[in-house]
């Protein structure tokens, strides 16, 4: 493992005595990879942020291992991770030269999805940020098989980025919820936290229309409505059967910015993130998707 900290950027540490927001990017280089890296900084830009970039290289490592064998190939793999990874850090101070954000960077010999949890725990990360497909991914899927993982299985919200999604401030976020679940006061401050800082209206859509509450979803309710407090917030209610139609329909006519799910069992979440069903029922996502793992940490 290497770690690089260029002094220059600890000087912003003492902007102010606010506690600084931890963000996590994990990078394959790809064109996607950095997209997601400008966004983070976009979305982030009114917060003192440290922003983390990581590259995992074990899948390199022994993907390459069956033809050239191990022999110095870790070794050659972790100088060019350094190399690229110091380049796309220069180019990020380039792009965003925000005295309030730290960058730094980190080379992991694990797989991604064990490389990321183990930062996120560590680090007591708030959120990853990644591209939705990497450099090798099928063009022909909306997620790519590396992202569906982290997704699923990281200990932390993750936030995904299309490929060459061009910026612009998230003023409506679609939240689409069934009340089923008693959701974690820090990602819904990390969500509260984020609409208010670009004056973001909320719109949670309960797909059932036909259906009365249950005494456990109204609480479920208020406790939603109590964790959001500061942002606009829209209860909303569709007939539409088909939850990947509905949520589709909605960010169309809506002009959704950003799509929030919680990742738990007998979510949306759960029937959307099937590479079957998400690519094929045709929730093609074109805009962020923020998920929250619903995880106590």
């Amino acid at each position: 493992m290497s770690w690089f900290l260029n002094p220059y950027e600890a000087k912003f540490e003492f902007v102010n005595e606010n506690v600084m927001r931890k963000i996590l990017i994990p990078a394959d280089f790809s064109n996607n990879a950095f997209n997601a890296l400008k966004y983070a900084c976009q979305v982030f830009k009114y917060e003192r942020a440290e922003f983390l970039i990581m590259h995992a290289y074990a899948d390199e490592v022994y993907r390459q291992a069956s033809v050239l064998g191990l022999g110095d190939l870790k070794e050659t793999l972790l100088q060019d991770s350094e190399k690229q990874l110091k380049t796309m850090k220069n180019q990020l101070m380039e792009y965003s030269p925000n005295p309030k954000h730290v960058y730094s960077y980190i080379s992991v010999f694990a797989s991604l999805v064990d490389a990321t949890n183990d930062l996120v725990n560590k680090e007591n990360i708030d959120i990853v940020v990644m591209g939705t497909r990497g450099e090798t991914n099928d063009r022909s899927l909306t997620f790519g098989s590396n992202t569906l993982h982290v997704l699923k299985y990281v200990h932390c919200p993750v936030l995904a980025i299309p490929e060459s999604y061009e910026y612009h401030a998230p003023k409506q976020m679609l939240f689409p919820t069934n009340y089923m679940v008693p959701y974690k006061r820090r990602e819904l401050k990390l969500l509260c936290q984020m609409a208010v800082s670009f004056r973001s209206k909320i719109h949670l859509l309960y797909i059932d229309a036909n259906k009365k509450l249950s005494p456990r979803q109204e609480d479920n309710k208020r406790f939603l409505s109590d964790s959001l407090q500061e942002p606009e917030l829209f209860f909303e209610k569709t007939v539409e059967k088909d939850k990947t139609m509905a949520i589709t329909k909605y960010i169309v006519h809506n002009s959704i910015d950003l799509l929030v799910i919680v990742n738990s069992r007998h979510s949306y979440l759960e029937d959307l993130l099937h590479q079957s069903t998400i690519d094929q029922l045709g929730l093609h996502v074109k805009i962020p998707f923020l998920v929250l793992q619903n995880i106590a940490r």
